[in-house]
């Protein structure tokens, strides 16, 4: 059984840490960065801010274990919180708007409670599963775009990995000739959010993992959207891959992907 107001809870506690983040952006420096892997940055804002989340997640229900981006806290069960502290570090250390706190519930490999807060808008975007998505209190929902060509797709470049690089350049030269135009944020959670919304309408990108997508995707389906991996199937959450539209172009678009992800 969920504690009473969990969502309302969780929601502040995203809140408190994207204004931790938000006071530390005004006097940071690039050197507190610290380097994880290939183009992988972090913290001590992202550490910091886990800490925070994990101590506070765990006093609104402790019956979670945890799946978090800098492991300051590393325990699975039938309930899991799915942290990402900061999605777009490299925009953060970079002083480029669009970083976001993301945070989901998962239950037995359903996500059924997601929040991501957008710091730099002050947008915070949340779902329970089955309640409707809604954005700081009004619903929202997907696009009405019915074609792949009258739509706006988002996507993220790989920073390490690059074996499917040459799929990957033939999906963006195939949506740069055959849509309005292809946006990169650099944060995934807020691509999910902004395609719930109807800001764009589709979005794929690989190389990910669970905290960058678990809250902003089911964001997506209760605004109305689909969410998938590469192969029109549902292993997008440990997948490593995902792929979302509004729902109305789920079929040409994944084709599509299907086409250029499998050569």
């Amino acid at each position: 059984m969920l504690p009473e107001n969990i969502l309302t809870q969780v929601i502040l506690t995203a809140k408190t840490a994207g204004a931790f983040i938000r006071q530390e952006r005004e006097n940071f420096s690039y050197s507190k960065v610290e380097i994880k892997g290939l183009n992988d940055l972090v913290s001590y804002v992202d550490k910091t801010a886990e800490e925070l989340i994990v101590k506070k997640l765990s006093n609104i229900f402790d019956k979670a274990g945890f799946i978090v981006e800098e492991n300051t806290r590393s325990e699975k069960k039938e309930y899991n919180w799915i942290v990402d502290p900061l999605d777009g570090t490299t925009n953060f250390v970079h002083g480029i708007p669009c970083y976001a706190v993301s945070i989901a519930l998962e239950y037995k490999g359903e996500v059924i409670l997601g929040v991501v807060y957008e710091v730099s808008r002050d947008e915070c975007f949340y779902a329970e599963k089955g309640k409707g998505a809604f954005l700081d209190g009004k619903p929202i929902a997907v696009s009405s775009r019915k074609t792949v060509s009258e739509s706006l797709i988002a996507t993220g470049f790989p920073i390490y990995n690059f074996e499917r690089i040459d799929n990957y350049l033939a999906a963006l030269k195939h949506f740069m000739q055959h849509t309005h135009g292809l946006r990169r944020i650099g944060a995934a959670a807020a691509d999910l959010c902004y395609l719930a919304c109807g800001r764009v309408d589709a979005f794929f990108e690989y190389n990910l993992k669970p905290w960058d997508v678990a809250a902003g995707a089911l964001i997506v389906t209760e605004a109305g959207g689909s969410v998938c991996d590469f192969s029109g199937a549902n292993n997008w959450l440990f997948g490593k891959e995902i792929s979302c539209t509004n729902g109305f172009l789920e079929k040409e678009f994944n084709k599509i992907i299907q086409t250029q992800f499998q050569k």
